[in-house]
């Protein structure tokens, strides 16, 4: 075999971006199935481990190899889980070694503790490399169809959750949704718009953007655009899907529900800000409506298998359409750098 390329940090210093050319082989403890990576998606959480903002290293080493969005195929699993040349992606979050009650039942994106761990952000080496290695719980395998675009898995599978937890929520009640508004479109705003769509809703999807391809993107899932302020708008939607962090977005989406609406929060805001805002307003509002209001983070199996289905079914172009660049990983540098009309970037380490 080649040597090994990867894509490390030293967690918490900024701008320590470096690519080792020879970094060891995957350790037969990180898993019985051996990968051959792909391509990485780049988000903004690798951004903000890139800025110093947070990352941690496994245990005993200085550097973290990043990548979480992860795409692989299967060079061999002694398990018989999958086969040579299989397609396949790498759970992100494992579970606490404690471990706590949700994690104890797979239920790892609901970690009461904390001490869950990560690939490429808290723990465990990333995806960002040569090879790698995974345990066939954390293997999710992928339709060959996706070849292309199957590292769009894991942002999936934060929306297949959120929507998941939509559902199971809106059970509380006679409950007959229609209308569906996302706001943000990027990555995990547009791919909530294409489950929402798969659902057959009335989707409408708010984000600054005025030309470029988001607005496209949003019209050709069926949906409606708009760049205006929410306050703006002329509908109340049953459900939201919050994807942008921003303050004020976050807390006018929680206003504009309908009724008996669900807002699921799944942008993470910055902090450090402080606005006005009418909190009496705003509980009367989610009081007298019965509306909730959660946030969302992370996936479990279940839900990168409902997001592989998903990504099963839509349409090829569509999910190409949200790469808008794919670099390779000589030119790291210029992968985590960003462009203006930047979606999603890809790092390929083969083609």
């Amino acid at each position: 075999m080649t040597d090994v390329r990867a894509v490390t940090v030293a967690p918490g210093t900024a701008n320590s971006l470096e690519l080792i050319e020879d970094y060891p082989e995957p350790a037969p403890e990180e898993g019985s199935i051996l990968v051959e990576s792909l391509a990485i998606g780049i988000c903004g959480t690798d951004h903000e481990i890139i800025a110093g903002e947070y990352g941690e290293a496994p245990p005993g080493e200085r550097r973290l190899v990043i990548g979480h969005e992860s795409l692989g195929r299967v060079l061999e699993d002694p398990t018989g889980t999958l086969q040579p040349g299989d397609l396949v992606a790498g759970i992100v979050r494992h579970p606490d070694p404690v471990p706590c009650p949700n994690c104890a039942v797979g239920e790892w994106d609901m970690c009461r503790n904390g001490r869950y761990t990560e690939h490429g952000i808290k723990a465990l080496p990333g995806f960002a490399r040569d090879r790698w290695r995974v345990q066939p719980p954390y293997a999710v395998p992928l339709d060959r169809a996706l070849g292309q675009v199957g590292m769009l898995l894991e942002p999936t599978s934060v929306v297949a959750k959120a929507w998941d937890h939509i559902e199971r929520i809106g059970q509380r009640a006679v409950w007959q949704p229609k209308i569906v508004l996302v706001t943000g479109a990027g990555p995990i705003g547009l791919l909530a718009a294409l489950l929402a769509a798969q659902r057959g809703f009335s989707v409408h999807v708010l984000d600054l953007a005025t030309s470029g391809p988001k607005p496209e993107l949003v019209h050709a899932l069926g949906a409606t655009y708009h760049s205006v302020p929410v306050h703006e708008l002329d509908f109340e939607p049953d459900v939201v899907l919050e994807c942008t962090g921003a303050p004020t977005v976050v807390l006018e989406v929680m206003c504009k529900a309908a009724p008996n609406g669900i807002v699921c929060l799944a942008g993470v805001s910055s902090g450090g800000r402080t606005i006005d805002f009418d909190a009496g307003a705003l509980n009367r509002s989610l009081v007298l409506e019965n509306n909730v209001v959660f946030g969302s983070v992370n996936a479990n199996r279940r839900h990168w298998e409902l997001a592989a289905d998903a990504l099963r079914r839509a349409d090829p172009l569509w999910l190409s359409s949200l790469i808008s660049r794919r670099v390779p990983v000589s030119g790291y540098a210029d992968a985590y750098t960003n462009g203006p009309d930047d979606i999603k970037v890809v790092l390929e380490f083969a083609v």
